[in-house]
């Protein structure tokens, strides 16, 4: 498979990108400073349910994202976040694997010790969310909450790293990630076949969203396969045929079916492809495949931009204060890869944003958050999306190193110091 970007030039942007990390350390500020806080809370609260006054309360912050984004600071602290710390774990092993080297191994089994330690407290089995008050358009979702868009990544970094060193401790973790995503849901059924599951444990009313289903279903037909479990295959299945029978005429699907968030945007579309994508790989479906072929032509039809670039809405639910967003592209890479030689329009757009890779990096060895109307957003957010960024490269050099679009099993005994990779 020929590579899009010579292997020698992903290898040198993820060097420089693990050499900032290790000088600017593993907490961040984030996409959601502006409204971590009790103020900032109110404020988007009262935009939900007061719209007119509430977008006064919101303006300030929103004027500081479009022209100040450094004003994050002012907002609420840095922190550590458990989606990222899973996307580092994945990257670092993406690349043990790539360059055979213990150093990148090591650093992966770092950041899933991070996660074993940051837990959300008060469940029996293993679970992460966000660790600040998330505002949403149905409340507060408590900090230490468990997300189903954040267990299933946090269970991929387990397995990448059980598939380098067959540790049991790893296995074990993996099965209570996954007795977690089958027992502490909420599942609505939506037709015959069908069922649409909660967005946080025990939570119905935030039943819909359709990336939130597609996680779901990917996390759980993943296990029933890792540990031989019919019960994990069929409820993975009604969730599967809920983002299957989701899918508008038109290839897209809305973020949510709940008839007020109809929007479509980038990273979710993504989101739900991805996991389509890696369903498919295990599970044999001609109804799944179509419809992977459809949401990919609708994708590469609709959410890129003028210039080739991927472009953050089709769709649009507000006023948008940027152009591209960092983690439009991390996503775009990520299913570009895993579908790397199926659909050469797809091809063609991740070849024509990689040729623009080094816009995005910066001379420090971070990526740019975000192209705004005017400049650039450059304050570095390790879940939005610095660590999906660097999870996406170090997995496309590992699919240029070894022709595959999927890892393979790599024994511990076959790694060697970074410094000899």
């Amino acid at each position: 498979m020929r590579d899009i970007l010579p292997t020698a030039e992903i290898q040198a942007s993820v060097c420089r990108f693990v050499e900032w990390l290790e000088r600017y350390g593993e907490t961040s500020y984030d996409h959601q400073s502006f409204f971590a806080s009790d103020l900032g809370r109110r404020a988007k609260a009262l935009y939900y349910t007061r719209p007119a006054l509430g977008t006064l309360a919101v303006a300030p912050m929103i004027l500081c994202e479009a022209f100040l984004p450094g004003a994050r600071r002012l907002f609420f602290k840095p922190q550590r976040f458990p989606i990222a710390d899973a996307h580092y774990a994945m990257g670092f092993a993406f690349l043990s694997r790539a360059l055979g080297a213990e150093e990148y191994y090591r650093r992966a089994v770092h950041f899933l010790e991070v996660l074993k330690a940051t837990r959300c407290p008060g469940y029996r089995h293993y679970a992460w969310g966000y660790p600040f008050n998330w505002e949403t358009r149905l409340g507060t979702i408590k900090e230490g909450t468990p997300l189903i868009t954040t267990i299933p990544d946090v269970y991929e970094a387990f397995r990448e790293v059980d598939d380098i060193d067959r540790d049991q401790k790893w296995l074990e973790i993996m099965h209570s990630i996954a007795t977690h995503g089958i027992e502490d849901y909420d599942d609505r059924q939506t037709s015959s076949r069908a069922s649409t599951c909660s967005y946080c444990p025990r939570d119905e009313g935030s039943c819909g969203v359709v990336n939130a289903s597609a996680y779901r279903a990917f996390l759980l037909m993943r296990a029933a396969v890792d540990f031989s479990d019919d019960t994990c295959r069929q409820v993975a299945a009604r969730n599967l045929n809920f983002v299957l029978e989701s899918q508008n005429p038109d290839g897209s699907w809305y973020y949510s079916t709940d008839g007020e968030r109809d929007f479509v945007d980038h990273f979710h579309t993504c989101f739900v492809l991805k996991a389509l994508t890696k369903i498919e790989a295990i599970y044999d479906s001609a109804e799944l495949t179509k419809a992977i072929e459809r949401g990919v032509d609708y994708y590469v039809h609709h959410l890129f931009d003028e210039q080739d670039l991927p472009k953050p809405f089709s769709r649009r639910p507000r006023l948008t204060v940027y152009r591209r967003e960092l983690y439009d592209c991390a996503e775009c890479v990520n299913l570009a890869v895993l579908l790397r030689g199926r659909f050469p329009q797809l091809d063609q757009k991740l070849s024509k944003f990689l040729a623009n890779l080094s816009r995005w990096q910066k001379p420090d060895g971070s990526f740019r958050s975000r192209q705004l109307l005017l400049g650039w957003d450059n304050v570095p957010m390790h879940r939005w999306a610095q660590s999906q960024f660097f999870r996406s490269l170090c997995f496309l050099l590992y699919c240029n190193m070894h022709g595959s679009n999927q890892p393979q099993a790599l024994s511990s005994g076959q790694l060697e110091p970074a410094n000899k990779g």
